[in-house]
């Protein structure tokens, strides 16, 4: 069986991204579906490839029960856009930079990331980098939210109830 591959991605993939990419794992660990999900993240610029992700993003989603701090920084890549089914960015620049960098062919995979929340439809998760710790529980929040509605769509699970 081939998995649902998942790509989060933000700007510098050392914040919101990589969070993403932990509540996402946590999710499909919870859920089951290690054998039919699989999730990674990437930025759109290379500012930070090869560092591990932020500390205030590490403690934040620690005291959510997810560890990420073995995950680094890595540039989204031409060939992620045929490697991945779902290429969820956590806003509308990064939506713009990688709908105008991916072929035309793959522009469907490309999506916001709150575009599967209930409580946030089609907002921005914004970058806490420059902000203090209480942005990145809002973050979290936010992801939470969507990840729940991306493993309702994936598993198609439409009467899941919203946790």
């Amino acid at each position: 069986m081939t998995k649902v591959r998942v790509l989060m991605v933000c700007m510098g993939n050392i914040c919101r991204s990589p969070m993403a990419e932990g509540v996402l794992r946590k999710a499909i660990q919870d859920a089951g579906l290690e054998q039919i999900v699989e999730a990674d993240s990437a930025g759109t610029h290379a500012y930070h490839i090869g560092s591990p992700p932020d500390l205030r993003a590490q403690q934040a989603i620690s005291r959510r029960g997810v560890d990420i701090s073995q995950l680094r920084g890595r540039k989204v890549e031409d060939v992620d856009f045929e490697a991945f089914d779902y290429i969820l960015v956590m806003d509308s620049d990064n939506y713009s930079k990688l709908i105008r960098r991916a072929p035309a062919q793959h522009h469907g995979k490309i999506r916001r990331l709150l575009s599967f929340s209930r409580k946030y439809p089609n907002l921005d998760v914004v970058d806490p980098y420059y902000g203090g710790p209480q942005g990145f529980e809002e973050n979290l929040d936010m992801i939470e939210d969507a990840v729940r509605g991306l493993i309702r769509e994936i598993t198609g699970d439409t009467q899941a109830k919203a946790t």
